[in-house]
């Protein structure tokens, strides 16, 4: 107990000389800066989204026929850019580490997706339109796994679904003005310059701007960032010091190839990497989502719009999600939760072709986005001590896992439609795959974490002890 209360009182004085209501006062003023500048990675995501659903908009436009693709060419079109991911995500993330310029780095691979994003719209073969999404992949790669990285690297571990669920929300601004604008230019710009390519121009300039001003908002890292005072510094290293992140007396000790090293030699990366593979292939409904939706039997208008107010509901739930989850610092609940939704949706659209039933079941299959919120800020949790380390697990598991998307880009084929009932059943079974690993790693945390608050209470010297006081895992 000595050891307990000498390392509180230690704690106590991590940001001396100032009261505490002036300490918060600050920490509010700082998260209101920090809030902000972040706001343009939901924008950056809201147009990788766009870029990612363009193909299934298209394709109601007559993209794959203008193509002339056959057989599972398309399924290998839209598969083809998570090659890219997963080759791109933990050496770029490696990268950032080192480099220490995410400001640089994040708007800097937006600008070359928005230009590859541009070009996909000038294709007129299946080779040509191959090529490019697989350079779309590897320039959209490093985004995600370095947007969550920089997260972590700003935000104590209870504040980081909450700002993932923020930043993801990003894909249903996507689907909703995707929707909107693809239903606009299918049936507003036919006949010129192709008809389907105008989602690829637009929405390729788009972000061609965006990641320019990005790289005028995005911070780097506490140490580095000019614009902030030496106040707001101190305090945003010294409260992720004492959130049980690295100390800021310990910045840098871990190399790069250690991180990689330290990440890929530890089981848990390996489990998540799995069970967000089985999540991957039971969320492959998504990207399919206007196709499912075509399935009802209106006029590609109409489909488009009614692929919209699902992932509404979904963002609203998600950030609800997210918010309980940071406060009651609870993780597996909430995942087993929308994992169980979207199960009773997938079963309602296995049992029938009801209009009504399969729009509901569309609605309950989306909830999953908000145990993906969740999940993400696990992982953050879950690798919190050493950022060397957290940089290459978020892009491994990240990055490793999309092989669960390229398979779930062949798991719609058009001769099970229109009812794809074998889709949905696959998406069953690999959803209840992934929510049964999660739990597992759910019991094994909370087993360690009664260790850890078991050694602390038998500690005599704090020095003694494998994990700072106070730390728990998220479970």
């Amino acid at each position: 107990m000595s050891a307990l209360s000498n390392a509180e009182s230690e704690m106590g004085d991590a940001f001396p000389g100032v009261p505490n209501h002036a300490r918060d006062d600050l920490e509010r003023r700082l998260l209101r800066k920090l809030d902000l500048r972040m706001s343009i990675t939901v924008v950056l995501y809201t147009l990788s989204f766009l870029d990612n659903l363009n193909m299934s908009s298209a394709r109601l436009g007559g993209f794959e026929k203008d193509l002339h693709l056959q057989g599972n060419q398309y399924a290998t079109v839209l598969s083809i850019v998570y090659v890219g991911y997963i080759l791109a995500q933990v050496p770029s993330n490696m990268f950032l580490h080192w480099l220490e310029k995410p400001a640089i780095l994040i708007p800097g691979c937006a600008l070359m997706w928005g230009i590859v994003s541009v070009l996909t719209g000038f294709t007129k073969n299946y080779t040509g339109v191959l090529l490019a999404r697989l350079f779309l992949g590897f320039t959209e790669g490093p985004f995600f796994a370095g947007a969550l990285f920089l997260l972590s690297k700003w935000y104590k571990r209870d504040e980081l679904a909450l700002r993932i669920a923020i930043i993801l929300c990003g894909s249903v601004f996507g689907v909703v003005f995707g929707s909107l604008l693809a239903s606009g230019i299918l049936t507003g710009m036919q006949g010129i310059l192709g008809q389907a390519g105008w989602l690829f121009y637009i929405e390729g300039g788009a972000t061609i701007v965006v990641a320019i001003c990005a790289m005028f908002m995005l911070p780097n890292f506490p140490h580095n960032t000019r614009w902030l005072t030496p106040e707001e510094r101190a305090l945003s290293i010294s409260r992720l010091a004492d959130d049980g992140y690295e100390k800021s007396d310990e910045l840098g000790k871990r190399t790069t190839m250690q991180g990689l090293w330290d990440a890929v030699s530890d089981w848990k990366v390996w489990w998540f990497v799995v069970a967000l593979f089985a999540a991957s292939v039971g969320q492959s409904f998504a990207i399919y989502l206007p196709t499912i939706a075509a399935t009802m039997g209106y006029d590609t208008t109409v489909t488009l719009l009614l692929a919209a107010p699902p992932w509404v509901l979904a963002t609203i739930a998600a950030f609800a999600i997210a918010r309980y989850s940071d406060k009651k610092r609870k993780r597996f609940i909430f995942i087993f939760a929308s994992n169980a939704l979207a199960a009773l949706g997938l079963i309602i659209s296995i049992c029938t072709m009801d209009i009504s039933a399969r729009y509901t079941s569309l609605f309950l299959m989306v909830q999953v986005t908000g145990g993906q919120v969740v999940f993400l800020g696990w992982i953050n949790n879950t690798f919190a001590r050493e950022p060397a380390k957290r940089a290459v697990a978020i892009a491994v598991i990240s990055g490793l896992s999309q092989t669960g998307s390229i398979l779930g880009s062949y798991v719609w084929p058009p001769q099970w439609g229109p009812t794809y009932r074998y889709s949905f059943a696959i998406c069953f079974a690999a959803l209840g795959v992934s929510t049964v690993m999660f739990g597992v790693m759910h019991l094994h945390l909370k087993q360690v974490n009664e260790r850890i608050e078991r050694d602390e209470r038998n500690a005599k010297d704090i020095n003694d002890l494998r994990y700072p006081v106070g730390f728990r895992y998220l479970v």
